[in-house]
């Protein structure tokens, strides 16, 4: 049975003041402890892509909009009116997802995928708010088996997935709605940085 709804008089000013203060410090302490990784994630798209190597991404549930979002700046554009770029979100068709989830088992997802699309050269995107998505750990294993650089977009201090990427790119809160704010931003910013190493001014 559903439990009855009731609805608030008004919204205090102090929740939207806690979430913005959260958000401002999360934002202010990701830019200091990990703006070099953010660089070295798009030197290594950059170069991955100039070698026509593919842009990998993949997430659950928000990150997994993320991950079709991200790609699509790349395969559309982003600020810039330039060629397409080689990149694939793992997390859109629907009848291979639930083709792998049936047949063998949902944290084969993202790795079958990477399994059959990818190749030595290529940069898996993976992102996990709690660094703790099995899915993720899997899809990261695969990479590494293939030889494809791993870049993660993490939350939580990484949890166990940051054991598996080779540039770990952790944004220093617990709080999913903090990391996922940060991650947009995170990944905007890769989209800006590549643009301009590849020339598109």
């Amino acid at each position: 049975m559903k439990k009855k709804l009731y609805l608030k008089n008004e919204i205090k000013d102090d929740v939207l003041e806690n979430v913005f203060n959260e958000h401002e410090t999360v934002l202010r302490e990701t830019k200091i402890k990990i703006a070099d990784k953010i660089k070295e994630a798009a030197d290594c798209i950059s170069k991955s892509i100039v070698s026509d190597g593919t842009i990998f991404w993949c997430g659950n549930g928000g990150s997994a909009a993320d991950s079709q979002h991200i790609a699509a700046e790349f395969v559309g554009r982003f600020k810039k009116d330039r060629e397409p770029l080689r990149s694939i979100a793992l997390t859109t068709d629907t009848s291979i997802l639930t083709c792998i989830s049936n047949d063998y088992s949902f944290e084969e997802i993202f790795s079958r995928q990477l399994n059959a699309l990818g190749r030595n050269g290529d940069v898996l995107v993976a992102i996990s708010t709690s660094g703790k998505s099995k899915n993720i750990k899997q899809a990261l294993i695969q990479a590494q088996k293939m030889r494809i650089k791993a870049i993660g977009l993490l939350g939580n201090n990484g949890g166990d997935c940051k054991e598996f990427v080779d540039i770990p790119i952790i944004v220093p809160s617990n709080i999913t709605a903090r990391v996922q704010e940060a991650h947009i931003l995170i990944e905007h910013l890769i989209c800006e940085l590549v643009e301009y190493k590849l020339g598109f001014e």
